[in-house]
């Protein structure tokens, strides 16, 4: 069997020179890379005791849900601003290139629920904050994150230092 990191296709140049882009579709489109991937996010978090999945679309979605799915827990979605059809809560947040927002139901969390973030991906670690600052605004205990990759070279976990953090792949630049 292959090992996780073969089934990532690096893409040098994109969207900029001197940037190598890690493309998880060609995890995605792989049966054996996607139930590799999902075994290897849920192996790092075993331990962990949570009672709600959360997520942000769209990555987020696709990683978040068959954890858990396997797992017997609810599935949390954190959207982009406007895409949600109940009363939400928000947090705006830095982007490379500016701003951006993100929201989710304002039901969806309880206080007190210990709260498992998952996404594909930790650079900056932006969008990793945001998502575990709505959760607390809400009452609920983030008591980890788990992503796929890990881009260490852009500090993202310096930035969620005080969460524990587990990542399938880290790859040491950005």
């Amino acid at each position: 069997m292959k090992k996780i990191e073969e089934y990532v296709r690096s893409i040098p140049d994109f969207p900029e020179k001197g940037i190598i882009f890690r493309d998880v579709t060609s995890v995605l489109q792989d049966a054996d890379g996607l139930q590799l991937a999902i075994n290897s996010m849920q192996d790092l978090i075993k331990d962990l005791d949570y009672d709600v999945v959360a997520g942000a679309e769209s990555r987020g979605f696709i990683f978040g849900t068959p954890i858990a799915y396997n797992n017997h827990k609810p599935f949390v979605l954190i959207r982009k601003k406007g895409k949600l059809p109940s009363e939400t809560v928000s947090v705006d947040y830095e982007l490379e290139y500016g701003t951006a927002t993100i929201e989710m139901h304002k039901d969806s969390i309880k206080p007190g629920q210990r709260v498992l973030v998952v996404d594909d991906l930790i650079a900056t670690g932006g969008t990793t904050e945001a998502m575990i600052q709505l959760i607390e605004s809400l009452g609920g205990v983030v008591v980890g994150v788990v992503v796929l990759m890990e881009l260490a070279g852009l500090k993202g976990r310096e930035r969620i230092a005080k969460y524990r953090l587990e990542s399938v792949i880290t790859y040491e630049g950005n």
